[in-house]
């Protein structure tokens, strides 16, 4: 009787380890990285946030006509030109890969909930 016991326990405590180290190290894992993006977002919040007043302008860049510019949407709306003239299956205008406000457009930066 006894040495089923033992079996019964050796067994349970090899299938406790088998468990038990891999959820703790994955839990260690979780702590850890939760650290780190608290660290990261407080970062990030510290940071200056960048200001869009001194980005060209496409239709200065592109010299439009003042009847153009007024007939055109992206005055009026704070996404990128490219943005606004993209083709219907998403691509972006042949015009815009090798203009100069897309090439000097900043990266956007991600944001956080």
């Amino acid at each position: 009787m006894m040495e089923w016991i033992n079996s019964v326990l050796v067994v349970l405590a090899g299938l406790g380890l088998r468990l038990a180290i891999p959820i703790g190290i994955t839990l260690l894992a979780v702590y850890v990285l939760h650290k780190v993006d608290v660290r990261w977002q407080e970062e990030a919040a510290q940071m200056p946030a960048q200001v869009d007043g001194d980005k060209p302008h496409c239709w200065d860049i592109n010299a439009c006509p003042a009847e153009k510019v007024k007939d055109c949407p992206v005055p009026a709306s704070p996404e990128p030109c490219w943005q606004m003239h993209r083709q219907s299956n998403g691509y972006l205008a042949e015009a815009c890969l090798n203009c100069q406000v897309f090439h000097q457009a900043p990266i956007p930066a991600p944001i956080h909930a």
